[in-house]
């Protein structure tokens, strides 16, 4: 950590500041740990981690179009063993501590011990607008980011070299594309500045392009071994079609709805851009700030706008961006702390009201208990938690048990999934799986034609056995077979 961070990472100070990030991360988070439905979309990670320790194979026993280095992330939670949910919580909240830290010592040059502490606090708890509060992917990969971005910092600004810095920097943008493919744009970028730096130290010469080709194969090899080791098996096109062409299969999202989003992450991004642009404004435009732009250019270029989560990746250097700011002065002080003030209760808050919306640990727990199966078969998730699995420990009866990719209209084909909808859950309903769980009301962007399938099931084969309110006018149904 300290050849990556430079001295900054050293001394007492720096310890102070660890145990101060160490108590943010817990104050940001500590509420969710008993939650075991606290996100749709970690809970099918832990799902298909836990299948894949159990000898299924992803892309083709469980099916996602995430890369293998998230459900690996997700293993590591279950091979200790214990409550698995509360597992990736803690190893979350450590990426959360150390993508922290390494802002804080990130910022220790320009803003010193204090504004550098500020920005590397608000981290953990503006996390908590965005949808952050637990496992999503960009709470793990924006440590390696920021380690590589910061490396290559290094570079820039010493002037250096940038043989083995950048072998390093690209490895871990390798990683982090390995945990998300969204990542890859702020590789690019990280590409673009050490070729610069190279061209500054050797012109345009064979010792540039040698280490062009080599920094380029650093960031490849952690996505080439796993495709290497898929194409051994003969599991190529498996693994082709999930990671890089079922995306373009999908349907686009109607451009009022992307605009919503997008609206919302402007919302939220807005006051710590708002205060990088002061901080910056006597200064010229250096790493920190095209960092900023690139990404938040990988955040347009993506066109993802539907939750607020998409735009994670943006504070780590928007932050360094601002650090000036809050050790300028003490209007620097008061916009800090009022940011402080206004993260720690009102994100303390929304996240509250998120996971009372979505049901809490003793809903998931009435659902789990009345869905359990009784006579060796399958439930089935149509519509509700992934984590009812592992909470009922049942056999999954589908390749596609993360529910959205069965239930909703953007990825209602098979250049979607792999598999046409309509025929999977007609498969999966003539499997007769002992409980079917549902939500009400239904998804508005819903598949209306797989949804007419399952009700018209559900009212001739099943009865409705539990109701379990999950939020203001929010129902969980359990059916089970007659």
């Amino acid at each position: 950590m300290t050849a990556i961070l430079g001295r900054e990472a050293d001394g007492r100070r720096s310890l102070v500041a660890l145990a101060a990030i160490a108590l943010a991360v817990l104050l940001a988070r500590g509420q969710t740990f008993g939650n075991p439905v606290l996100g749709f979309d970690e809970q099918f990670f832990l799902l298909a981690a836990d299948r894949m320790l159990d000898g299924a194979l992803p892309y083709v026993d469980i099916w996602d179009r995430k890369p293998i280095g998230l459900f690996l992330i997700f293993a590591l939670a279950i091979l200790p063993g214990g409550d698995p949910f509360l597992n990736y919580k803690l190893i979350a909240a450590a990426a959360v501590a150390g993508t922290s830290f390494a802002i804080y010592c990130g910022a220790r040059r320009e803003a010193g011990p204090v504004g550098a502490l500020a920005a590397a606090l608000l981290y953990p708890f503006w996390l908590n607008f965005m949808e952050g509060e637990g496992g999503a992917a960009a709470v793990f990969y924006n440590l390696p980011v920021v380690l590589a971005a910061l490396t290559v910092r290094r570079v820039t600004r010493r002037r250096a070299a940038p043989e083995a810095a950048g072998l390093i920097a690209m490895l871990l943008a390798g990683i982090a594309i390995q945990i998300k493919y969204t990542a890859v744009f702020e590789g690019l970028f990280l590409g673009v500045v050490l070729m610069i730096e190279g061209r500054r130290a050797w012109g345009i010469s064979g010792r540039l392009l040698r280490w062009t080709l080599a920094w380029a194969a650093a960031a490849l090899v952690p996505t080439m071994l796993p495709w290497a080791w898929y194409a051994a098996i003969g599991q190529n096109k498996a693994f082709v079609f999930a990671n890089f062409l079922s995306q373009f299969g999908r349907l686009s999202d109607a451009w009022m709805i992307r605009l919503g989003g997008l609206a919302l992450i402007v919302l939220v991004v807005l006051p710590l851009a708002a205060v990088a642009v002061l901080a910056s404004r006597r200064q010229r435009i250096g790493f920190d700030q095209q960092w900023a732009l690139a990404a938040t250019l990988s955040v347009l270029g993506f066109g993802a706008y539907l939750s607020p989560g998409y735009a994670m990746p943006m504070i780590p250097p928007l932050l360094l961006c601002a650090a000036p700011w809050f050790a300028r002065s003490r209007r620097g002080l008061v916009t800090a702390a009022g940011l402080l003030v206004l993260a720690a209760i009102g994100g303390g808050l929304l996240v509250r009201t998120v996971m009372h919306g979505k049901g809490m640990r003793p809903e998931a727990m009435r659902i789990a208990d009345a869905a359990r199966p009784r006579q060796g078969g399958c439930i089935w998730v149509w519509d509700g938690y992934p984590a009812l699995y592992l909470l009922t420990r049942s056999c999954v009866p589908t390749r596609w048990p993360f529910p959205g990719h069965l239930n909703t209209q953007n990825e209602a084909s098979a250049r979607a999934i792999g598999v046409d909808p309509q025929a999977e859950v007609r498969r999966i309903l003539a499997t007769r799986p002992e409980a079917i769980i549902d939500d009400y009301p239904p998804y508005h962007l819903g598949n209306r034609a797989t949804r007419a399938l399952v009700q018209a099931e559900l009212a001739r084969s099943y009865r409705l056995v539990a109701r379990v309110e999950t939020g203001q006018g929010r129902f969980r149904l359990v059916y089970r077979a007659n």
